[in-house]
């Protein structure tokens, strides 16, 4: 068993949190294992205080407690939480639920992660959470070991070379032109078929295409629409259509002139002709977009539909707002491949022409860089429109809109809502799908009057593959299993997808390229299903429930080891979680240190400044 040993660098951090947090944690009584059942936590209870009761976490709402907005202004607040190690088991927490730092309330949904015992892990939240499995299961929160993250710092040798328990070991990238994955031959579960497995990218679907017909790779992402056809009939190719759970979108961002002004972001709704643009640049099985959220997500598709096309009405809507004769903007995206945007220069093309001719807007498109683009867009650094899009990491409700607009939310479209945040939060706090309809409903129904983006079309899209490419496959959320495919007997199975990975540490990342290759080495609690989205076991067999869905509880496996050797244990998944969640962390870093999947799906950071 390995045993988690706070390495010097780290010993002088976690000296400095526990020096601020002990105090809190007593005033609190909110460290240790808690909850009322779990006959498996008394190795864990010791050192805890007891919680004064197991229904404290419920409390999502905050009542109107003390505003105390003028409470002189406190600089140098004291932390909320932080992690704490108690006879080698590591709990990080928060004090309470509606605990204040830096002037500002705690809007995160997570009170305590614990490690119970050795293969035990609990999570106690502060409302329900229904999507907690689906959520654990996302390629952003792979467990890494607790020592690998301390020795790295969060950033270095964690960026590149990941440590996972994967089918496949990251074996070298040679930037700019593959990464190359082998085969974890000590894998715990089935091991891959082929010995070798190769990422490469091309931006271009000509050149991915020409490259699978002549036989230097096994597989493709993103055919071109175009190609749809070709393919087909090609014996010696095999496509796959992929369903179309995503959303390409046009943004604005609201602190920005013009768009600070609502009635400019309705007309440009209006202005922009969606079905003109899904005919003539998306392939079979797409569809306009009525809804931020595609229909087959439960709930997705409650409320008023999407603006109808109107260009007359549109340009009174502008001049109404002070732009009768238009203004001048940009159109920023990424010449990025997407499910949800097949043909990128040609969608921002048409959308320029048809802003002048409808609204007389003269847009500057301004394509850039990949990684640049969406640095720029999370930071709210793209001022004018932007197109973008989302492809489901699981099947819910707040994948979508809690990601985009919610508490959690990045800064892409500027200012938050505040009446869509609050409808979000007591709708993810729901237990069953029926009592969140209406609260999704309203919130469907403000994102149309408020109009942050422009919703344009739920792409349909596809991957190829050489014939004898056996149990070849694609998933709805992106995230092919190439360890479970046999690309015809050989042993180097290569793959092209549209770009190169950000980095391999998927906390901190969120483009699809980058969470592909690190599904390859590094896995979570639970997976998704081979082609589906249900969430499945992985690194622990089973995470399951309390009655109100405060608290689950998650078993992991046993025996399973890191590619360096060291065993797994839920140490790995506290400190996993834990540097991700703490903003105030030494070890709160990666690529950009936004981490923007974990602020999203679990509502926001510990210890998190106030956003400037």
């Amino acid at each position: 068993m390995r045993l988690v040993r706070i390495s010097r660098k780290r010993s002088l951090a976690s000296a400095l949190l526990l020096a601020l947090i002990v105090p809190i944690i007593a005033a609190c009584g909110g460290t240790a294992p808690t909850t009322t059942q779990e006959p498996t936590a008394a190795a864990a209870a010791p050192t805890a205080a007891p919680e004064p009761t197991a229904a404290a976490p419920t409390a999502a709402p905050e009542p109107t407690a003390a505003a105390e907005p003028t409470a002189a202004p406190a600089p140098a607040s004291e932390p909320i939480g932080g992690v704490t190690t108690t006879n080698n088991l590591m709990v990080a927490s928060v004090k309470a639920c509606d605990a204040e730092y830096a002037g500002q309330k705690y809007g995160g949904l997570i009170k305590e992660i614990a490690a119970v015992d050795k293969l035990t892990v609990r999570f106690t939240m502060c409302a329900p959470d229904p999507a907690f499995p689906s959520k654990v299961a996302f390629s952003s929160f792979a467990i890494e070991p607790s020592e690998y993250i301390e020795k790295t710092g969060g950033t270095g040798d964690l960026l590149e070379k990941p440590i996972g328990t994967g089918p496949y070991m990251l074996d070298t990238w040679a930037k700019g032109d593959s990464l190359t994955f082998k085969r974890n031959d000590s894998y715990w579960g089935t091991k891959a078929s082929a010995a070798t497995l190769i990422f490469r990218w091309s931006t271009e679907a000509a050149q991915r295409l020409l490259e699978l017909q002549s036989g230097t790779v096994d597989g493709i992402d993103n055919v071109a629409p175009d190609d749809f056809e070709k393919v087909k009939g090609d014996a010696t190719l095999q496509l796959i259509e992929r369903p179309a759970l995503n959303v390409m979108y046009v943004g604005m961002n609201n602190t920005a002139k013009p768009f600070d002004n609502e009635k400019v972001r309705q007309a440009i709704a209006m202005g922009i002709d969606r079905s003109r643009i899904v005919k003539n640049f998306y392939p079979a099985g797409s569809e306009v977009a009525g809804f931020f959220t595609p229909c087959a997500i439960p709930n997705g598709c409650v409320g008023e539909e999407w603006y109808k096309f109107d260009a007359a009405a549109a340009k009174k809507l502008l001049a109404e707002a002070g732009f009768p004769d238009g203004f001048e903007t940009e159109l920023a995206y990424r010449d990025v491949v997407r499910g949800y945007l097949p043909q990128p220069n040609q969608v921002a093309e048409d959308i320029q022409a048809q802003l002048k001719q409808n609204l007389n807007i003269t847009v500057k498109i301004n394509k850039m860089e990949s990684t640049a683009f969406l640095d720029a867009a999370s930071a709210g650094n793209l001022k004018g429109l932007f197109m973008l899009g989302w492809g489901a990491d699981y099947p819910d409700q707040t994948n979508f809109l809690d990601y985009h607009f919610g508490a959690g939310a990045n800064d892409s479209f500027g200012a938050k809502f505040d009446d869509i945040v609050k409808l979000l939060k007591d709708a993810a706090s729901q237990a069953t799908d029926d009592k969140r309809k209406p609260l999704y409903e309203q919130a469907n129904n403000l994102i149309k009057k408020d109009v942050p983006m422009v919703p344009v079309a739920h792409g349909g899209s596809a991957v190829a593959f050489k014939a004898d490419v056996k149990d070849a496959h694609t998933s709805p959320l992106g995230n092919e299993i190439f360890a479970q495919m046999n690309p015809g007997g050989r042993d180097t199975f290569v793959w092209m997808q549209n770009a190169e990975p950000g980095s391999v540490y998927c906390g901190d990342e969120t483009d699809g390229e980058s969470l592909r290759a690190c599904n390859m080495v590094l896995e979570g609690l639970l997976a998704y299903e081979k082609g589906g989205t249900k969430a499945v076991p992985a690194l622990a067999t089973a995470c399951e429930a309390n009655a109100d869905l405060t608290v689950w509880t998650c078993k992991l496996r046993e025996n399973v080891k890191f590619h360096d050797g060291s065993d797994f244990d839920a140490n790995d998944v506290v400190m996993t979680y834990y540097v991700q969640w703490d903003a105030a962390s030494p070890l709160h870093k990666g690529r950009t240190g936004s981490f923007d999947y974990f602020s999203a799906l679990w509502g926001g950071f510990m210890n998190a400044q106030p956003a400037k």
